[in-house]
C-alpha cells in the first residue's frame, strides 16, 4: 500500500475537521478577518480528503463547504427584507455552492492517490504532489466562480489575505496564483510533517522528536521560501500624477425592499453632495443606484443631475437603472453639465438578485419568492472603462468586482484608477460589505492601483496602490470623502500573468490526473497477478 493510500483520520474524525476547516476559513474573512486561519482550513480540509474513497472525499467535500457557505453568505436573503421567506436564497446558494464544492473535492483525492509513492519522500517529488493537491483545490475554486450562470466566485483562497503580508504576492501571479502558493505550502509542511512521523519506527514521542526527523534540505528550501513570500514587495507601477475625488455617500433608502419615494435616493445623494459645492475636485463619484430614476428617460432628473455637475464644477459618475430599446441595464453614466459623456452597464448581473435565469423552471419551483423580483437586468458588453479630465477610470459595478476579466481588461484597456461603485443597503447589517471591501482591497494590490470603492449605505473606502486605507466614511453615514487620489500606469505581472495561471492550473490540472491515472492504470495491468 501506498503511503498516500490509507486514510489520515477516520470517516468520523475527518468529517468534523473538514467542518471545522470551513468554519476557519470563513473566520479568514471578514467580518472577524482572521486571516492566518486560512492555512488552518487548508490544512484540515487535505487531511480530511486523503486517502478516502471517493464517495467518502464527496461527503468530506460537503462538511468543508458547508462549515464554509452557510455562515459565508448568510446575508444572501437579505435582500427581500423582512419576508418570511428570506432565508430561502442563503440557504439556497450555500445549498449549491456546498454540492459543487462536494462534487470536485475527489480532485484532491486522487491527485494524493494517483502520485507515484516512490516520488513523495523526495524534494522534488514533495514540490510535485504539493503543486498538483494545490492545482487540484484550484480548479474547484475556478469551477465554483464560473459555473453555473456566471459563477460566484465570492470565496476564493486569495480573497481572505486582504490584511496579510502574503497579500502583495496577488500583484505577481493574480489571485487564483495566490491561492494556489497558499494550498502549495500547506500541503508541502504535511507531507514534510508525515516524512518525520513515518521515519521513526517508535512513534514520535515529543516535538523535539518531530523536528528531528524532518528532511533538513527540504525543510530549509520550504523555510527560505515562506521568508521570501512574505517579504516580497508589490509588483511596481508608475506614478502618472493624482484625480481630485469627491466620493459621496448619501446613506438613502437604496435597498430592494425599502419603501420609498421616486427620487428619494438621489436626493440623499444630492443632499450628502453639498459640501462639494465649495470644494475644486476633478470627478464626483456616486454609489449604484444612486439614481433611482432612469435620467435618460426622465428630463426632471436629467436637469436635476446637469445643475449638480454644474454647481461642483466637475462630471459626475452616476449609476442607475437605465431602459435602452425595451432591455434594462445596471449602467455607469458619466455626467456633466452637458449630459451623459459616456457610460458603462454591469458585466454580471447578479442571478436571483438582479434577473431570474431560467425564470419558467423556477416559478413553477417557488412562485411565490420569484414573482417578488420584477428587475431583469441584461449584461453589458461595455469596455469597464470611462475617461474624464484625461484620466482612465477602471470600473467594476457592485458584485463585478469579483471577477477577473473585467478587472484584467479595464487595466489592459489602460486604466489608471478604480472605481468601484456598490450598493450595500441590500444587506445592512452584514458582513456582505466588508467582504467586498476586501476584494476591492486586493483588487487595488493586484493590479497596482489606487481604489475608490463607494457604497450608497457603507462602508466606502479609498485604498492607496499598497492597499492602504486613505480615506473612508462608516455604514449607515451620509458624508463625502474628498481625496486627491494617485494614479498608476503600467501592467503588473499579475495582471499579465492572471489569465495564463489561470487556464494552466484549469486545464493543466486535469491533464497531469489523467495521465498519473492512465499510467498508475497501466502498471496495474502489467503486474503479475
Amino acid at each position: 500500500m501506498s503511503p498516500g493510500s490509507a486514510p489520515l483520520l477516520s470517516l468520523p474524525i475527518a468529517l468534523l475537521a473538514a467542518l471545522a476547516g470551513g468554519l476557519s476559513l470563513n473566520a479568514a474573512f471578514p467580518g472577524l478577518g482572521w486571516w492566518p486561519l486560512a492555512f488552518l482550513a487548508i490544512v484540515l480540509a487535505l487531511l480530511s480528503l486523503e486517502g478516502r474513497s471517493l464517495p467518502e472525499s464527496v461527503l468530506v467535500g460537503a462538511a468543508f463547504g458547508a462549515g464554509f457557505y452557510f455562515p459565508h453568505v448568510s446575508w444572501a436573503g437579505s435582500f427581500l427584507g423582512d419576508h418570511p421567506w428570506s432565508w430561502v436564497p442563503w440557504v439556497a446558494l450555500a445549498s449549491a455552492e456546498t454540492l459543487l464544492m462536494a462534487a470536485l473535492s475527489p480532485l484532491i483525492t486522487l491527485a494524493y492517490r494517483w502520485f507515484p509513492a516512490n516520488l513523495r519522500g523526495r524534494a522534488g517529488g514533495i514540490a510535485a504532489l504539493s503543486a498538483l493537491v494545490a492545482g487540484a483545490w484550484l480548479v474547484r475554486e475556478i469551477v465554483l466562480g464560473s459555473w453555473p450562470y456566471g459563477g460566484f466566485p465570492w470565496g476564493r483562497l486569495g480573497m481572505s489575505q486582504s490584511s496579510s503580508p502574503f497579500a502583495q504576492i496577488a500583484s505577481w501571479v493574480g489571485i487564483s496564483g495566490l491561492g494556489f502558493i497558499m494550498v502549495m505550502l500547506c500541503a508541502s509542511l504535511l507531507e514534510l510533517t508525515k516524512i518525520s512521523l513515518r521515519r521513526d519506527p517508535r512513534g514520535v514521542a515529543t516535538s523535539r522528536d518531530l523536528l528531528a526527523h524532518i528532511p533538513t534540505r527540504q525543510s530549509v528550501v520550504l523555510l527560505v521560501g515562506i521568508a521570501i513570500l512574505a517579504l516580497v514587495p508589490q509588483y511596481p507601477t508608475e506614478n502618472a500624477g493624482s484625480l481630485r475625488v469627491g466620493a459621496v455617500q448619501g446613506n438613502g433608502p437604496a435597498a430592494y425592499a425599502d419603501t420609498r419615494r421616486a427620487g428619494e435616493v438621489l436626493a440623499a445623494q444630492l443632499a450628502a453632495s453639498q459640501e462639494l459645492e465649495d470644494d475644486d475636485v476633478d470627478l464626483v463619484l456616486w454609489p449604484e443606484g444612486g439614481v433611482d430614476i432612469d435620467p435618460i428617460e426622465d428630463p426632471g432628473t436629467a436637469l436635476q443631475l446637469t445643475s449638480a455637475a454644474r454647481a461642483y464644477g466637475a462630471p459626475i459618475l452616476v449609476n442607475a437603472a437605465v431602459e435602452t430599446d425595451d432591455e434594462v441595464y445596471n449602467r455607469s453614466l458619466l455626467w456633466s453639465e452637458t449630459g451623459p459623456l459616456g457610460s458603462h452597464a454591469k458585466r454580471h448581473p447578479v442571478p436571483f438578485g438582479e434577473y431570474v435565469p431560467d425564470r419558467w423552471l423556477y416559478e413553477k419551483i417557488a412562485p411565490g419568492l420569484v414573482g417578488m423580483l420584477q428587475r431583469e437586468y441584461l449584461p453589458g458588453d461595455e469596455p469597464p472603462l470611462l475617461e474624464t479630465d484625461g484620466v482612465e477610470a477602471g470600473l467594476a459595478i457592485c458584485f463585478d468586482v469579483v471577477f477577473d476579466e473585467v478587472i484584467t481588461e479595464s487595466v489592459v484597456g489602460g486604466s489608471q484608477v478604480h472605481l468601484f461603485q456598490t450598493n450595500n443597503a441590500d444587506f445592512r447589517g452584514t458582513d456582505e460589505h466588508l467582504q467586498q471591501l476586501a476584494f476591492a482591497r486586493m483588487r487595488g494590490i493586484e493590479t497596482g492601483r489606487s481604489v475608490v470603492n463607494l457604497s450608497t449605505t457603507g462602508s466606502s473606502q479609498v485604498f492607496d496602490p499598497a492597499g492602504n486605507v486613505v480615506a473612508e466614511l462608516a455604514a449607515d453615514t451620509a458624508g463625502a470623502m474628498v481625496v486627491d487620489v494617485e494614479l498608476r500606469d503600467g501592467i503588473t505581472a499579475g495582471v499579465a500573468l492572471g489569465p495564463w495561471v489561470h487556464r494552466a492550473l484549469l486545464w493543466g490540472t486535469p491533464a497531469v490526473l489523467a495521465g498519473l491515472g492512465a499510467l498508475l492504470r497501466a502498471r496495474r495491468r502489467g503486474t503479475p497477478a
